[in-house]
């Protein structure tokens, strides 16, 4: 009986105890259940450039119910400094606090760059050494650390090393050929574009030349020109010559051959027209007086007038489009702009191609150099690179002043006729006192023996010296 009674007091003993701990198994079992789980957003452990940014991507925390925050840490890191330094995080949850830390370390871990001077592919002379085009290192922390660049030279590359203070590596190659592809460069004294008086001899101006492994290829230079002084056109002096190691150049200089103005002839010539009124008027003139003349023109007038021009047996050269020398002589790209839209509209006009041109103001003006510094001395060279001719003056009329009058007009030519040259005045169809004044300046011209004529592209030009 009492060992009965023993074994039941035993078994509710151990049912207690074994409640007990069941209780406390399914206590933290809930307790851990419900415990916020926490993941990182980056490595546990980071490394940051020095002198750069440090982002925090903070920590999330996620709980049973799938809800999400993320916790951003509290640091204080120099990131110009390099040291360790840790971020933490921390985490409220119910009675419970969490604390985590990650360690982050401020190094030095940016390579250092090369910069070679020169390409990473060279060539050099077979019969020399390279020379070193040169180059520079630069450290993110170290600054200028080219003295620290070590070289090794092989066969066919250079190797250039260097290591910064925190042991950062780099290396670049440049490659090496001993070959020579550089062709010799041939200099012209003189213009490229030269004019030649008609049953003239042409004269060598010369030359240079230069060669990056050869020290003097003057003797091999080779001339050749297919000059014909005797007939008017455009020919050309060719110079070939080859270095040592068969590389090959040559230039043109381009020759014009053509016929001189003549003496005692007169060239009339007419700027900015044509203009109602005025032109149709001095085109009745020299229609009376059986005179032929060259005319200028620009993007004025009707086209009747253009076509008149032509038709009649005068010569018509371009003077650009809108005569504005804030516009035409800005820059090389807009005079030529400018000056393609009148030979366009003389083409469609006539069907004249035209090659004559006037520069406004004439290739000796200084006012172009208000807009731009030098500008004539590359225009007169462009033109005749691009075909063009150009025709100044010896004699002005005076006939632009706003202070003219037909006699001062008058004056201005005849006094200044010479049997002795060739006169090329300057006038404009644009001006009542031209027009007024053209048939006794005619007149008087042939009284005294004098013949007139056209400019064409076909005579030798009249230019003056170049102011700007």
């Amino acid at each position: 009986m009492k060992s009965k009674l023993k074994k039941r007091r035993v078994s509710k003993g151990n049912l207690f105890i074994n409640t007990i701990v069941i209780l406390v198994i399914l206590f933290f079992c809930f307790f851990f259940l419900f415990i916020p789980k926490v993941r990182l957003n980056s490595s546990y452990e980071k490394i940051v450039n020095i002198n750069s940014s440090y982002n925090d991507s903070g920590v999330t925390i996620n709980d049973i119910f799938g809800n999400k925050k993320i916790i951003k840490g509290v640091f204080d890191i120099d990131t110009a400094r390099i040291m360790n330094y840790n971020v933490s995080y921390t985490y409220h949850h119910n009675i419970f606090t969490y604390h985590l830390y990650i360690p982050i370390m401020v190094r030095d871990i940016e390579k250092p760059k090369i910069t070679l001077k020169g390409n990473t592919i060279e060539y050099y002379c077979p019969s020399k050494e390279y020379i070193e085009s040169g180059y520079s290192a630069y450290d993110n922390v170290d600054l200028d650390i080219t003295s620290k660049v070590k070289i090794k030279k092989e066969k066919d590359k250079i190797i250039y090393e260097v290591e910064d203070s925190s042991s950062n590596k780099s290396e670049v190659i440049r490659k090496i050929i001993s070959k020579d592809t550089i062709k010799p460069t041939i200099t012209l004294k003189g213009d490229n574009n030269i004019f030649l008086p008609l049953n003239n001899e042409y004269v060598e101006y010369g030359f240079n030349v230069l060669d990056n492994c050869d020290s003097d290829l003057t003797s091999r230079v080779k001339i050749f020109n297919n000059i014909d002084s005797t007939k008017v056109g455009n020919y050309y002096v060719k110079y070939n010559v080859k270095d040592s190691n068969n590389n090959k150049s040559y230039v043109l200089r381009n020759v014009k051959v053509r016929e001189p103005l003549k003496n005692n002839t007169i060239y009339l010539t007419f700027d900015d027209g044509p203009r109602d009124g005025t032109t149709d008027k001095i085109l009745d003139i020299l229609k009376e007086k059986n005179v032929r003349a060259t005319f200028f023109v620009t993007s004025n007038g009707d086209d009747s007038l253009i076509k008149r021009i032509v038709d009649e047996g005068h010569s018509i050269g371009i003077h650009t489009a809108s005569h504005r020398y804030d516009i035409i002589y800005a820059s090389v790209d807009n005079y030529f702009n400018d000056l393609e839209i009148v030979k366009k509209r003389i083409y469609d006009v006539s069907g004249v191609e035209s090659n004559l041109i006037r520069f406004p103001g004439g290739s000796s003006n200084t006012v172009s150099k208000k807009y731009n510094e030098g500008i004539m001395s590359t225009l007169t060279k462009e033109v005749i690179n691009k075909g063009y001719q150009y025709y100044d003056w010896n004699i002005d009329s005076g006939d632009s002043s706003s202070n003219s009058s037909t006699l001062q007009i008058y004056n201005n030519v005849i006094n200044n006729l010479s049997h002795d040259k060739y006169n090329v005045v300057l006038m404009h169809d644009t001006k009542k006192f031209t027009k007024d004044t053209l048939a006794a300046i005619i007149d008087y011209a042939k009284e005294k023996g004098y013949s007139f004529d056209v400019l064409t592209d076909e005579l030798m030009p009249l230019t003056q010296r170049v102011n700007n």
